[in-house]
């Protein structure tokens, strides 16, 4: 399922749906489709949102220096993306949304 967000203020954003929820959800909303923001609720929503993406951070970090501790050095892996990366558009276009005061919505695109 692909997720994407929709504002006035910035270009669609369109992401895959479990991160697409994930970040819903850390903006303090549950994660039903479709959903909307009000003008003004967003400067909130991307206060919630950043102060996650810091906690998130946080542990990623702990975590990831415990996987290395253990992981074998021959065995090859992808990179990890953190959500920090992802929701890089998301966050701009919450900024954009409070600026031009208008409201951030997202829907289902399957």
């Amino acid at each position: 399922m692909l997720i994407t967000f929709h504002s006035q203020a910035s270009a669609n954003i369109t992401m895959f749906g479990d991160v697409a929820k994930q970040l819903i959800h850390m903006m303090g909303y549950c994660e039903n489709i479709p959903g909307i923001i009000d003008v003004d609720d967003v400067p909130q929503a991307l206060l919630n949102l950043q102060t996650k993406l810091a906690e998130a951070e946080k542990r990623d970090v702990a975590q990831q220096a415990e996987a290395e501790a253990e992981e074998d050095p021959w065995e090859e892996k992808e990179p990890q993306i953190s959500m920090t990366t992802r929701a890089r558009p998301l966050i701009e276009m919450l900024e954009s949304a409070i600026a031009d005061e208008v409201v951030v919505m997202w829907e289902s695109d399957s």
